[in-house]
């Protein structure tokens, strides 16, 4: 009798579904970027609360748990944000970090969070290395890549006869992978590259710089920078009549965030790639609102790319029944991205998010009366065009 007790009781167990799983009780995401320097407003306190955003829509449990947000400035130092994810993982629980900006942190995190069986999901940071050569079976990038805003806006300027480029480039991992990106794509279609200029991050003063850049005969100076740089550079390049003498300025990474700071005035006719607009449809325009009235600013792809990076985060421990790195890992693999920053999104075996981006064109002063409606919609680049195919990244977890 009691076997056959035994027995039934193991049959049960078998036939019972497995019992939810979250460590400590809690379900942490850790917000990790800039939010004092040149970023700080590309991604920073706007990220947090894009993050807070898609806790709340969710919810705000899983698997009936309390879900928690915290969040840190790295101050673009690879070494700090090194600090703040290790001492996140070991003494404060964190399940996994997002958003990242600046490519050399988001590399250094990615690593140890490999180290440590942690996810990461960058949407701050650019370069297709994080899911290139230096992959991880648990790293994942959302929202853009340098490949992507090297196809849209690179590609875009040299149809329309910018054939020669000469670049102003952020002095690490970010700026040399979109300056490689975009030189590879100006010489596709037929272009040249005549030379390049490195500058520090957050200088103050590129007249040095765009005088070699002036000085080049180029069609187009490629900014192959981002954030407050990129504002700098532009205003500069207005004081040495750059554009007025024939040259045109291509702004790689710029957002909305960089497009107000700078002015309509300033900004007008730039061309530019983002993966998301907030004035693009009824449900990012209702995002776009909601967004502003917990920020007083419209959200540019980094914080929309933030905000889907948390909830496809949630649903994937929601689908695995546990926050286990492995299973969440699979999961966002397999399961589509759709919400307010991406329809039919797709995770690549290299962790790269596949979904469309967007060629826009900043408009004329007096072009819309809507605060804050500052883009022409170009062109929709679909997402397998946009971005490398996963096969060539050279990321090690890919099988040919």
């Amino acid at each position: 009798m009691r076997k056959a007790l035994l027995s039934a009781v193991s049959l049960a167990a078998l036939a019972a579904p497995a019992a939810a799983q979250v460590s400590d009780d809690l379900v942490k995401i850790g917000i990790l970027n800039d939010q004092s320097g040149v970023y700080a407003d590309f991604g920073g306190k706007y990220s947090f609360e894009a993050a807070l955003m898609a806790v709340e829509d969710y919810g705000g449990s899983v698997l009936g748990k309390k879900v928690e947000v915290v969040t840190a400035d790295h101050q673009n130092k690879a070494d700090i944000a090194s600090n703040i994810a290790r001492q996140w993982y070991d003494t404060e629980q964190v399940d996994a970090i997002m958003e990242l900006t600046t490519s050399s942190v988001a590399l250094a995190v990615q690593a140890l969070s490999q180290e440590k069986k942690k996810i990461t999901i960058t949407t701050g940071a650019a370069t297709t290395e994080l899911t290139g050569k230096q992959c991880s079976p648990y790293g994942f990038h959302w929202a853009y890549d340098t490949h992507a805003l090297a196809i849209g806006t690179g590609g875009a300027l040299v149809e329309q006869g910018g054939d020669s480029w000469y670049f102003l480039t952020a002095d690490y991992a970010f700026g040399y992978s979109l300056e490689e990106n975009t030189g590879a794509v100006v010489k596709e279609k037929g272009g040249q590259v005549l030379g390049a200029v490195r500058h520090p991050l957050s200088t103050t003063d590129f007249s040095s710089f765009l005088l070699q850049a002036q000085a080049s005969g180029a069609k187009v100076i490629g900014l192959a920078n981002a954030g407050l740089d990129t504002q700098n550079a532009i205003k500069q390049a207005g004081e040495f009549g750059i554009v007025q003498g024939g040259q045109r300025l291509a702004a790689l990474l710029f957002t909305l965030a960089e497009v107000h700071g700078l002015g309509v005035e300033s900004a007008q006719g730039l061309t530019l790639t983002e993966s998301f607009y907030w004035n693009r449809n009824e449900e990012s325009a209702e995002f776009g609102k909601r967004f502003m009235e917990r920020t007083g600013a419209m959200p540019n792809m980094i914080h929309a790319g933030t905000y889907s990076a948390v909830l496809s985060y949630l649903k994937a421990v929601e689908a695995a029944g546990s926050d286990e790195t492995e299973a969440v890992s699979a999961k966002l693999h397999e399961l589509p991205v759709e919400d307010v920053f991406a329809k039919g999104g797709k995770v690549a075996p290299n962790g790269r998010m596949i979904s469309d981006v967007y060629l826009l064109e900043v408009k004329k002063p007096g072009e819309s009366d809507v605060p804050w409606d500052y883009y022409n919609v170009l062109a929709t680049i679909p997402g397998d065009q946009a971005y490398l195919d996963p096969a060539q990244s050279g990321c090690p977890l890919v099988t040919n």
